[in-house]
């Protein structure tokens, strides 16, 4: 049986809550047999019980007792043939039925009663949660509502590509063909979008995303081929450009931060940290592929301040600070724990801070019901997710150090494949190089320096304000 996050690393003596894992509703069973009503009339003769009487007619002249016959004939056949359909109806509808309890098909109509709304957007598969980092990244950069229907209708097309069959590449045209029309038209909203100093490169990035090698118009050439694979990787090309002219029409927040909180270090935009990790026990990470064993290794994380300015801010700073430099590392299944000896007095204790899916700003010192169809921008059910342990004090802040690295695994995830403690953790980046790293690091694992190699400039802190 999986444990949560929370108590697998209980023996680290973290303060990561216990969350209560969702319980599936009952479905009730619908009936497996039918209750048939005959519509005859009982006997008034016991001997033949169940059988309808016939009413004898007297006798008046032959011809008119030969019209009767007549009429009572065609009744008795008109009747006869209405029974006869009503009981074929009887047993289509039998029929349909028994197929759809016995079926593997689901009821047409039938989740939407069973399932309550809550947990119909767990099981919905165009809920559309991020599977990768750089897509929740992505996702995550508040950007020119323009670029953002461009990198909608292309991401589309990346959950088309998952269909194992027939792939829909008329679809997927249209798709292309729709962010294209948009980036056209709205070249100037788009340019307009970026900060002067930055044009020039916005306007190369911009025609690079029309013209260019993995550009939208290469991209449709690669549709009409039905080739997935050069599908996929023309797709990924485009993508990473836009997500490149989003960043630069993003320079800061999108938001004001409440006032309480200008008194801690903040990151306006992205950052990079890089680590080098070194085994504890003098033994090598595997090599890459066609290389040599290696004594350390490197892991990239980018540090997101769009959705989590407060967390990745004191993060940063502690990291410019050299309070990760030597620090040990302690593993379970699902996460990898930086020291929690540290010297208490630094960073600072940072509210709980998470953005939810669709909001324009964070929540701070509240946790996410994804029962209740709340996510956030920045979901922890990553691989490679990073995040900030709770506060040895108070589930409501974090812990003003101690940082996590998450090893998902969805075989242990729960509803709609989400972690158990999600929603619970400001998680605020990724691993984006060195993912494979993650999976060799044990316990006793050191981490030789942690470096600030990009956002300097977008990290403030308290005496600048």
């Amino acid at each position: 049986m999986a444990l949560h996050l929370s108590s697998a690393i209980i023996s680290h003596k973290l303060s990561l809550n216990a969350s209560i894992t969702p319980s599936l509703p009952k479905r009730s069973a619908l009936p497996t047999h039918f209750i048939f009503c005959s519509n005859q009339m009982p006997s008034k003769d016991p001997a033949r019980p169940g059988r309808s009487s016939i009413p004898c007619l007297p006798k008046k002249n032959h011809s008119e007792e030969l019209a009767n016959r007549h009429d009572f004939t065609t009744n008795l056949y008109m009747s006869i043939c209405r029974l006869g359909q009503k009981k074929l109806e009887s047993l289509i509808a039998v029929i349909l039925m028994s197929v759809q309890i016995f079926s593997p098909l689901p009821l047409v109509g039938w989740d939407s009663f069973s399932i309550s709304p809550a947990r119909a957007v767990l099981y919905s598969p165009d809920t559309k949660v991020p599977r990768t980092g750089e897509l929740a990244l992505r996702k995550a950069i508040p950007a020119n509502t323009n670029m953002k229907a461009i990198q909608e209708s292309l991401e589309d097309i990346s959950y088309l590509l998952r269909i194992p069959q027939r792939k829909p590449y008329g679809t997927m045209e249209g798709n292309v063909k729709k962010a294209l029309k948009i980036a056209v038209d709205e070249k100037d909203s788009i340019l307009a979008s970026v900060p002067i100093d930055l044009k020039e490169k916005g306007s190369t990035l911009y025609a690079s995303l029309i013209d260019g090698k993995g550009g939208l118009r290469a991209l449709l050439e690669s549709i009409k081929d039905k080739d997935p694979d050069k599908v996929s990787v023309g797709l990924a090309s485009s993508l990473d450009t836009v997500a490149e002219i989003e960043l630069l029409q993003a320079p800061g927040l999108s938001f004001l931060l409440p006032k309480q909180y200008l008194k801690f270090p903040r990151l306006n935009g992205r950052g990079i940290v890089e680590f080098t990790i070194e085994k504890g026990d003098g033994s090598t990470f595997s090599p890459e592929a066609g290389g040599e064993s290696r004594k350390t290794a490197i892991i990239q994380v980018v540090v997101d301040g769009y959705s989590a300015p407060l967390t990745a801010g004191n993060f940063a700073k502690l990291v410019i600070d050299g309070a990760y430099d030597g620090a040990k590392l302690s593993c379970t299944d699902q996460a990898i724990l930086s020291d929690n000896g540290l010297d208490k007095n630094s960073g600072y204790n940072i509210p709980l801070e998470i953005m939810p899916s669709g909001q324009f700003e964070p929540l701070y010192r509240t946790t996410l019901s994804v029962q209740d169809g709340e996510l956030p921008v920045l979901p922890l059910s990553v691989y490679g997710a990073v995040a900030m342990a709770h506060s040895e004090v108070s589930e409501e802040s974090s812990s003003p150090y101690q940082f996590f690295f998450y090893r998902y695994d969805k075989r242990n995830a729960g509803l709609g494949g989400l972690s158990f403690d999600e929603g619970q953790f400001s998680v605020f980046g990724y691993t984006t190089v060195g993912k494979d790293i993650l999976s060799q690091i044990k316990t006793g694992d050191v981490i030789v320096s942690a470096k600030l190699v990009e956002g300097q400039d977008r990290l403030i802190l308290p005496n600048e304000s």
